[in-house]
């Protein structure tokens, strides 16, 4: 089992800049996925960002590129969503997952693990 807890998510200004965190325990990382995603209203849950715990290989979804970096703390077993120039179409809970590795996927299906989401909210 894995327990992750998110937190950092609030209301921000447009082209303003946020940082989430993700923090991750039970089971061994050695092996582990974690990523993020998130769901506006109405619409489907999206992959915006996944860092490979064993390397640091990161990937991220075209929309993000540039924008949002991920990054790791070993130390704390945290993921970090660092999200800059944000705008309205960044609005949505944000959600973090981790998965055991085999191929790495950007589909929300393929994720066993999930926390309980943090919501950021963008204002223009």
């Amino acid at each position: 089992q894995v327990q992750l807890v998110e937190s950092g998510g609030r209301l921000v200004q447009a082209g303003g800049s946020l940082r989430l965190s993700c923090v991750a325990s039970g089971r061994t990382f050695s092996n582990i996925a974690i990523s993020w995603f998130r769901q506006a209203p109405g619409k489907e849950r999206n992959f915006v960002a996944a860092l490979v715990w064993s390397g640091g290989t990161t990937y991220y979804a075209d929309s993000v590129k540039g924008r949002f970096t991920i990054s790791r703390d070993n130390a704390n077993n945290t993921v970090y969503l660092q999200m800059n120039s944000l705008n309205n179409e960044d609005t949505a809970m944000y959600y973090c997952a981790a998965r055991y590795l085999g191929i790495f996927t950007r589909s929300p299906a393929s994720y066993p693990y999930w926390g309980q989401g943090t919501q950021v909210t963008v204002s223009s």
